[in-house]
């Protein structure tokens, strides 16, 4: 199986809030579920949705990791 095949069903679920984690890092890393969307650059259709989520994620998991080492 390949990578991209686990994303299909959380796309066909949440597309617009759906949030790729990278694991097993010593920073966090979180980034949007889908690709760079260069086909609708610069057309107004782009939404900001998945990056929102994924700053927010990263957010929440900076603040949990602090609580711990605190």
């Amino acid at each position: 199986m390949y990578h991209d095949q686990g994303h299909i069903p959380s796309k066909l679920t949440g597309f617009d809030d759906t949030v790729n984690i990278t694991l097993g890092l010593p920073i966090i890393r979180t980034s949007v579920d889908h690709g760079t969307a260069f086909d609708i650059a610069g057309t107004g259709r782009a939404r900001p949705d998945n990056m929102i989520v994924a700053v927010e994620l990263a957010a929440g998991m900076g603040r949990a990791r602090h609580a711990l080492r605190a």
